[in-house]
């Protein structure tokens, strides 16, 4: 288990606030007509104005797309009246991460209130419960517990996860049911809880078109073009990023000429978005937190 020094934690809390923060200012953007794109940008131009980067591309996803739907660089979807958006978002200082996540029911009659309540729900009771020596499995159980009591399923195959410097998912895996996973949580951990609720399924399957990717792995690349586009890719020191980020630089013919070279050499893991296999809603909320010594500092409060 990786430990923290207090300055460490001191980044891990600082991005945290910034994290809360560009959620916030999100979710005041998320409104019937706004363009998914230019929410997307100006979240990601929040987090820089306040003095972090982001830990991963801000990611919008509606209704059936439970997460990993993020903005192209082309994109023109706007908002509908119903949607349910989950603004998943995150910052980072120097490379420590936090990962933050919330949802906004675009109805105007608020029918899906009470799916946006279960994942939030599920994600205070696991809160409460959080302390050294708590299993992963009990989190599970009571997110899951929490979920279908609202009448609900929790999405099974998709799991909160420790954070790190310049990692996004680590141990320990923070399961959405009931795994009886013996794994400990103790002092010192970072994580982050991510609840899910969905009126489906309650599993995802992915969609074939991916506009985050990471790197997994380093080779030699003979393309210059390929060699050029990857200079930019690793100025994100193996954090997730997506091709409308590197647009300042590149044309997106060259950037999609290198990532596809970059995936078929294993240097790149694509994420495409992740959709419940019945086509329910989803709703989803997120924090991150610090296990202290008998509970848990909230950091993306």
């Amino acid at each position: 288990m990786q430990l923290y020094s207090p300055a460490e934690i001191g980044k891990f809390r600082q991005a945290g606030k910034i994290a809360a923060q560009a959620r916030e200012y999100g979710r005041s953007l998320i409104t019937v007509g706004a363009s998914l794109r230019e929410v997307s940008d100006k979240i990601e131009k929040k987090i820089a104005e306040l003095g972090a980067k982001p830990s991963f591309p801000a990611q919008l996803s509606r209704n059936d797309i439970a997460a990993h739907y993020c903005a192209g660089a082309e994109d023109q979807t706007i908002f509908q009246e119903g949607d349910v958006v989950k603004l998943d978002c995150g910052a980072e200082i120097d490379g420590y991460v936090t990962d933050t996540a919330i949802t906004i029911d675009l109805a105007r009659d608020q029918r899906n209130a009470k799916l946006v309540e279960a994942s939030r729900d599920a994600l205070a009771q696991a809160i409460a419960l959080v302390r050294p020596g708590v299993m992963t499995g009990a989190i599970g159980k009571i997110i899951g517990e929490t979920i279908n009591a609202y009448g609900f399923h929790p999405v099974r195959n998709l799991c909160g996860h420790g954070v790190g410097k310049y990692i996004v998912h680590q141990p320990p895996s923070i399961p959405n049911f009931d795994t009886a996973d013996r794994t400990v949580l103790k002092e010192g951990m970072v994580i982050a809880i991510e609840p899910f609720a969905s009126t489906g399924a309650g599993m995802i399957y992915e969609l074939d078109d991916a506009e985050v990717f990471m790197m997994s792995g380093k080779k030699p690349v003979r393309s210059l073009i390929t060699r050029a586009v990857l200079k930019d890719i690793e100025e994100f020191h193996g954090l997730p990023f997506t091709p409308r980020w590197l647009t300042t630089k590149h044309s997106l013919p060259k950037i999609h000429f290198a990532l596809r070279e970059l995936e078929a050499l294993s240097i790149l893991r694509s994420y495409p978005p992740l959709v419940d296999k019945n086509h329910g809603l989803v709703s989803q909320h997120e924090h991150t937190l610090l296990i202290t010594a008998d509970a848990a500092e909230v950091l993306t409060r």
